[in-house]
């Protein structure tokens, strides 16, 4: 005999996930960027900002690797060395990255606005403080430490490195859930501001918010930001808005001081029996 039934969870959220650079601190997700950027600059291959930010949010060694498979970065490094990237240039480059990556992230350590009082108002709630990242785990002991010193320490977070694939796969918002011991999925939120990263709480059946203006899609710091005209700065929202949604968030905010009153509006649909 088929069995149709399903069961609706009602119940409260019980954890949000976090990302790190562009969600929780480094306003405009530089840390990364700056790193990828000079990593190329070293191999005599120079890359745009643009090329560096495209895959944002991805395990670095992928982040490497998906920047040479770029025609247009392929094409630079043919010019250079004669022949196409090959797969140990990219396990040379990532080795080499490491510490051009760990060198730069206590400059790039500080939180963004909102982020202890968001923290805070998740914990007033009972929920659970977790974190995905696609630094690996020797790079998170570096940013684990400096985020301490600031203020804010997950209850949990899990590397790139220490699952079979990072984004957009989801075995690292898996992860969370068992090292946090909880479920349903939907009682789940992941909040990003890549769109690899929204895939990722997606494909792990998790509600999923969009971080707009401090994050990868806009990619400029706070000082950067208040020297805009309202019209520029209205122009970059509304793309890195669309970029976001286009990825499949459910929801998308301009930073995680509004994220809040978004957990009330996901609070609301669950107790209507709605899912992800």
């Amino acid at each position: 005999m088929e069995n149709n039934s399903h069961r609706t969870y009602r119940g409260k959220l019980k954890a949000i996930i976090f990302d790190w650079a562009g969600t929780t601190l480094d306003y405009g997700c530089l840390a990364p960027t700056i790193a990828v950027m000079n990593l190329f600059e070293q191999e005599g291959v120079k890359i745009t900002i643009e090329e560096a930010r495209k895959p944002m949010g991805a395990y670095k060694k992928d982040h490497i690797r998906q920047i040479l498979n770029m025609p247009s970065v392929r094409s630079r490094w043919q010019q250079k060395y004669g022949k196409p990237p090959l797969e140990q240039d990219v396990e040379r480059m990532f080795n080499n990255f490491i510490p051009v990556q760990t060198e730069c992230l206590p400059k790039y350590a500080d939180l963004i606005p909102g982020t202890l009082e968001t923290v805070s108002n998740c914990r007033m709630r009972g929920m659970k403080i977790g974190s995905t990242t696609g630094y690996t785990q020797s790079m998170m002991a570096v940013l684990l430490a400096e985020a301490n010193r600031r203020g804010y320490s997950p209850d949990t977070t899990v590397c790139s490195d220490q699952v079979r694939a990072g984004r957009p796969e989801p075995w690292m918002c898996y992860q969370n859930a068992i090292n946090l011991g909880l479920y349903p999925m939907e009682a789940f939120v992941k909040v990003d501001d890549t769109p690899t990263g929204i895939a990722e709480g997606l494909n792990a059946g998790m509600w999923t918010i969009g971080v707009a203006k401090t994050g990868n899609e806009v990619g400029l710091s706070r000082a950067e930001i208040e020297k805009l005209s309202q019209n520029d700065l209205q122009e970059k929202l509304e793309k890195a808005y669309q970029r976001l949604y286009q990825a499949g968030a459910h929801y998308v905010v301009d930073g995680i001081w509004d994220i809040p009153k978004i957990i009330d509006q996901i609070q609301e649909k669950l107790k209507l029996g709605e899912k992800p």
